[in-house]
């Protein structure tokens, strides 16, 4: 682990300890607990940034997302995982993928969370210097990544631990389906703070890190 220093990790596996699945709300819930055990000032800030491991147990897995460049994750599901994100520091960007309305696209700085449910298809952008900690109940089995292949919509299979990649095609049709000619940004004021969250589209019957 890059930053062994600052993220014991048996110290992560007592706090995740839970006896159950986690819905989205406790998903969040138990990343800004983790959260309070990361010291953001003392971590590494060698290349573009890393991804790390911080527990897996029966019931869920965290990760510790640090990008100093910035990194869009793409349009992808958790492969029927849900996830809540809470962010240490910079921002983050998540917008669910929309058909037949405007792009929505939500901001949420240091000390905001969101969340994505099992059947959510989203992505994620991060800001340079943007810190996040994502937590997935259950734990991700794969990463289903989306993109337009010969103008058809794609689901690319991707393995639980590798960076999912953006999606351009797909990003490029959705802003020519918009109603407007960029995609519409949010607030994150209504009520992510307070512990309210902002979840991405389901698709009915599609399965859903990042890292996130």
């Amino acid at each position: 682990m890059q930053n062994a220093a600052v993220t014991d990790r048996a110290r992560f596996e007592a706090v995740a300890l839970r006896d159950h699945d986690l819905s989205p709300a406790e998903c969040i819930e138990l990343a800004r607990a983790a959260a309070e055990l990361v010291e953001v000032g003392a971590l590494e800030r060698d290349g573009d940034g890393s991804f790390e491991l911080l527990w897996r147990d029966e019931h869920s897995e965290g990760w510790l997302n640090q990008w100093w460049a910035s990194r869009d994750t793409g349009f992808h599901d958790h492969g029927g995982s849900c996830v809540g994100v809470h962010v240490l520091a910079g921002r983050a960007l998540s917008e669910g993928l929309a058909v037949g309305r405007a792009r929505l696209v939500r901001e949420f700085g240091a000390g905001e969370s969101f969340s994505a449910p099992a059947t959510g298809i989203h992505r994620v952008d991060h800001e340079p210097g943007a810190v996040t900690i994502h937590v997935y109940s259950p734990p991700l089995r794969e990463i289903g990544h989306y993109e337009i292949v010969d103008g058809e919509l794609h689901r690319l299979v991707g393995l639980a631990d590798e960076i999912s990649p953006p999606s351009p095609e797909l990003s490029t049709a959705l802003t020519h389906e918009s109603e407007a000619s960029v995609p519409e940004r949010a607030s994150s004021t209504t009520g992510s703070r307070s512990g309210g969250t902002a979840s991405p589209a389901s698709v009915k019957g599609t399965h859903s890190r990042t890292s996130e």
